[in-house]
C-alpha cells in the first residue's frame, strides 16, 4: 500500500450518499474498492491499485456476495483470476419468471 489514499480524489459522484470524511480507506476498504469497480472511471481505479495492490483489490473482491457482472469480469480478466473463484458468481441470484396469465 502507499502512504494515503485522498478520498476527495476520486470521482465526486462515487460516494454522493455519505460524508467523505468520515471515510477512511483501511476501514472501509471494501466499500471503496466495490464502489469503484462498479461505477468508477479508470482514474479511480488507478488510484485504488496504486493504493491496495491488485492482489488485496481481488482478496476482497472474491468475498463480494454481487458484484455487476461487468465488474466482475473487469477484475477477473485484470487479474487472471478464474471467475468461478468470486463468490458473487458462484451465487448468482435466481432471477424471477415471468407470470403465466
Amino acid at each position: 500500500m502507499s502512504e494515503s489514499l485522498n478520498i476527495h480524489s476520486f470521482s465526486s459522484y462515487l460516494f454522493w450518499d455519505i460524508d467523505k470524511s468520515t471515510l477512511d480507506a483501511s476501514v472501509h476498504d471494501a466499500y471503496i474498492i466495490k464502489r469503484v469497480l462498479e461505477y468508477g472511471q479508470l482514474s479511480d481505479w488507478v488510484l485504488i491499485r496504486d493504493y491496495y495492490t491488485i492482489p488485496v483489490i481481488v482478496d476482497k473482491a472474491k468475498k463480494f456476495r454481487e458484484l455487476e457482472e461487468r465488474a466482475l469480469s473487469y477484475i477477473a480478466t485484470v487479474s487472471h483470476t478464474p471467475i468461478e473463484q468470486f463468490r458473487c458468481y458462484t451465487t448468482l441470484q435466481s432471477t424471477p419468471r415471468h407470470w403465466n396469465f
